[in-house]
């Protein structure tokens, strides 16, 4: 029986897990689960799953959750806090422990995890952005397993030998092809991209996502941020790593070989697949996802990325090559302009001169520990609401 701490268990991936967990009660059990602030949604899943702990980043919803699950009778222990989560993701009763908290605020358990040597389903792109080096050497360190959950780095994974050490050139590869769906303005007027709203921004044509990665689609910062994370996942530098625009979203991602194979994973867009995958790897187990039809889809279609409507995946490139600070960079001055668009305080086409305006305002070296890397972030976010405020 495994134990699960779920972080993020009332996002979209966190409840995608839980589902895939619900079919199997024989080999699963939730020790934790954690939200910020959705107390309702926590509620019901305590009730459902009984975890022995429940933890909240929000102190309010964290006492009103304490008092309903106390008035149903259900002993699940709740707390508050990232040193809470922190340690609901190092408890030495738990086997697995899902990442899927969006943002920065899912970097501290993360790193918990892997210093207690934990087996990581990772679906915080962020963690690795941010602190790919160190998070990367802690890993090792520790001896603890990473398996993505990104569907894309989930496909490469399965893509690669299975024994894959890191080393393309040892394992005869050539490129990591990474597809993109484009998101939902891949054909839309330029010109009018101006005048995107947040409602429009979110409606992703294939997947359901929560409202920060399905701007980041949008913007295809989100691809930008997987590029990054492929390089440390996959030991691959900028140059093996190619975007490939795939509307159909029907195969995941691809390694081409030197001899000229290339391998694809295909599947329907559902994450229960790859969070299946991962949560039984190296054995495979019913997800609930249904079979790909490849009649009904009939035909796929690609293309190169159009750097000029997507500026953001030019400049996730220009991070990954630049190295040092500029990740940490990108990715706070990205989530604080995400958050100022959804606000309506900012243009859409505003995301990516607030991004670019940040790397090369910020001029910090290469963070040596996760405090400084933090410390990056902090000054990075200070000048992304400075540039707002001058700019407005």
């Amino acid at each position: 029986m495994q134990n699960i701490t779920v972080l993020g268990s009332t996002g979209s991936i966190g409840k995608s897990t839980l589902d895939v967990v619900a079919r199997h009660p024989e080999r699963f059990s939730v020790f934790a689960l954690s939200a910020n602030s959705s107390h309702e949604s926590l509620f019901a899943q305590c009730v459902k799953f009984r975890p022995r702990h429940a933890v909240m980043l929000d102190p309010e919803a964290a006492e009103i959750l304490s008092k309903r699950l106390l008035e149903a009778g259900i002993e699940t222990e709740v707390d508050c806090g990232v040193r809470a989560l922190e340690k609901i993701a190092s408890h030495p009763d738990v086997h697995t422990v899902m990442a899927a908290i969006v943002g920065a605020a899912g970097m501290p358990p993360a790193l918990a995890a892997a210093r207690a040597g934990k087996r990581i389903l990772l679906a915080n792109k962020e963690t690795l952005v941010m602190t790919g080096e160190l998070f990367m050497t802690a890993v090792k360190e520790h001896d603890a397993t990473i398996l993505p959950i990104d569907s894309e780095h989930n496909a490469i994974f399965q893509a690669l030998p299975q024994h894959y050490s890191g080393d393309p050139d040892s394992s005869g590869v050539r490129r990591i092809l990474l597809t993109a769906s484009g998101g939902p303005f891949r054909a839309r007027d330029k010109a009018t991209l101006a005048n995107v709203t947040p409602e429009e921004a979110c409606k992703h044509p294939n997947w359901s996502m929560g409202r920060k990665i399905s701007v980041d689609s949008a913007t295809m910062m989100n691809k930008g941020l997987e590029v990054i994370e492929a390089h440390w996942l996959f030991g691959a530098d900028a140059d093996r790593i190619r975007v490939v625009v795939h509307p159909e979203s029907i195969i995941h991602s691809m390694v081409e070989y030197v001899d000229g194979s290339i391998l694809a994973q295909l599947g329907n867009p559902d994450m229960r697949t790859p969070i299946a995958h991962a949560l039984g790897y190296p054995e495979r187990i019913e997800s609930g996802v249904g079979s790909l039809d490849l009649f009904s889809v009939a035909k796929l279609h690609f293309e190169e990325p159009d750097f000029d409507r997507f500026p953001c995946l030019r400049l996730a490139f220009h991070a990954l090559r630049a190295a040092g600070a500029a990740p940490t960079v990108l990715n706070a001055a990205n989530e604080v302009a995400v958050q100022c668009f959804l606000e309506g305080k900012m243009r859409f086409t505003d995301i990516p001169v607030m991004i670019e305006a940040a790397l090369e305002g910020i001029q910090a070296g290469r963070p040596d520990d996760f405090d400084a890397a933090l410390e990056i972030d902090r000054q990075a976010r200070l000048f992304a609401q400075n540039w707002l405020s001058g700019n407005s």
